[in-house]
């Protein structure tokens, strides 16, 4: 067991650390949008374009050799100085800090959500195998699978949005917080509070993270990243849980009279868990992790996922780096605790055969 666990984390950093390096030289080979515009502005005004460029490379540290570039980059990385983000203008560990808690208010309740509704319609599927009701849940499944993320929340924002006008085309990044820019979870404000810009009511109202307001703009996001994961769930839920349906010591169980509910909880659901919970962990993880991007692009929240987008866009290296890093790493984290799962949990597993 240990030399396993040795071995899978060593391959856990070792795909880390290719993952930062073509990351960085994707990054270093594209032409740097803020180097053409100080050469443009040159132009334009008449100065030396040369030394204009040389100055700008100079301020971003692009006048070192690559190579030195790149050794100082993975040494900052791997001692806990993610660098500096020119978009933000201020270190990169201070932009995570800000951004994970708005990608986890609708991060964490659609795993929790989809992992529950995904394992009992699976379950409901499984029982019912080969009715209208399976049917159905397989169609569910499809739907959830096939249909673009971006998509499916665009058409959300239009109809209730839009149409409906039961929730905000924007943003509202102030709500989860107090005055002063601190996380809060429940605590009441007056207009004077910077989510009530330009709203002008009596009395005072609700700000938090658990706040009506809140959790009103956090339903779409939450159901829309729900939506494939529930599928991915409820599919894995359902295989597994049809190799023990008709299994012999069910029969046994419903000759007995045992109850459908008893059945399905304690002589299906529990031996099928085992590899279910092992699916959970990483599978579903990665699918959050990285469905989040194009939902907070979509729905404008700042959050990891934007962030990354716009350090894209605006070649934001180490900012780029690091939000590309931290949800690979969760999921090679996840994949290694989802190995580590399944070998503690089916005693079969033999370590020593485990590559």
């Amino acid at each position: 067991m240990k030399w396993y666990l040795i071995r899978r984390t060593l391959w856990a950093g070792f795909a880390s650390f290719i993952i930062l390096t073509i990351t960085f030289v994707l990054m270093d080979q594209v032409p740097n949008q803020q180097i053409m515009q100080a050469e443009f502005q040159a132009a334009v005004d008449g100065i030396d374009a040369d030394t204009a460029v040389q100055a700008a490379k100079e301020r971003r540290g692009l006048d070192r050799p690559f190579h030195e570039r790149y050794f100082d980059f993975l040494t900052n990385v791997f001692q806990g100085d993610w660098g500096w983000s020119y978009e933000y203008s201020q270190p990169v560990v201070d932009v995570v800090r800000q951004t994970v808690p708005y990608s986890l208010m609708y991060g964490v309740p659609a795993i929790v959500l989809s992992t529950v509704i995904g394992t009992a319609i699976g379950l409901y599927s499984a029982v019912n195998q080969y009715t209208k009701k399976d049917y159905a849940a397989t169609f569910v499944a499809f739907f959830g699978i096939s249909i673009p993320n971006f998509w499916f929340g665009i058409v959300l924002l239009v109809i209730f949005g839009s149409f409906l006008g039961w929730v905000d085309l924007g943003w509202n990044a102030a709500l989860p917080k107090t005055a002063d820019g601190s996380w809060t979870l429940l605590e009441m404000a007056d207009d004077s509070h910077p989510a009530f810009y330009r709203k002008e009511f009596e009395g005072e109202r609700y700000v938090g993270i658990i706040s009506p307001g809140n959790i009103k703009q956090l339903i779409l996001p939450t159901f829309v990243l729900m939506t494939g994961a529930i599928a991915s769930v409820m599919r894995y839920a359902r295989a597994e849980a049809l190799e023990y349906v008709d299994a012999d010591f069910v029969k046994t169980a419903k000759s007995k009279g045992v109850s459908s509910r008893t059945i399905v909880v304690k002589h299906i659901f529990r031996p099928a868990s085992i590899p279910l919970m092992t699916i959970m962990v990483g599978r579903i993880l990665g699918l959050v992790l990285f469905g989040s991007y194009l939902i907070e692009v979509v729905f404008n929240i700042p959050g990891i996922g934007l962030a990354s987008y716009e350090a894209i866009i605006r070649q934001d290296t180490d900012l780029v780096a690091i939000t590309i890093l931290l949800p690979t790493f969760l999921a090679i984290i996840g994949n290694l605790v989802e190995d580590i799962m399944y070998a503690v949990l089916d005693p079969r597993i033999d370590y020593g055969d485990r590559s």
